[in-house]
């Protein structure tokens, strides 16, 4: 089964703090992730803290379209652990 986001903060610049429903949490930075058609324009740093979490997917998405899924972020996450 497959954690579900349940909890997010803005932590700076292009950081969020991310909480998953089985209790794993931590901060990702995504400054390194900000690439591509659809990334490339959070990085204007108002538009990358409009990021919400989207009640029927739990993806961390964005007014532009992009997003991201909870697998991806927990990869980042144990990759900072």
């Amino acid at each position: 089964m497959i954690s579900k986001i349940v909890k997010l903060e803005h932590a700076g610049a292009y950081a969020i703090r991310v909480r998953f429903d089985d209790g794993i949490e931590g901060e990702i930075d995504l400054a390194q992730e900000l690439e591509g058609e659809m990334f490339e324009p959070l990085r204007d740093p108002k538009l990358f803290g409009q990021f919400r979490l989207d009640p029927d997917t739990r993806t961390i998405v964005w007014p532009n379209g992009a997003d991201l899924a909870p697998e991806f972020v927990r990869q980042i996450l144990r990759a900072v652990a």
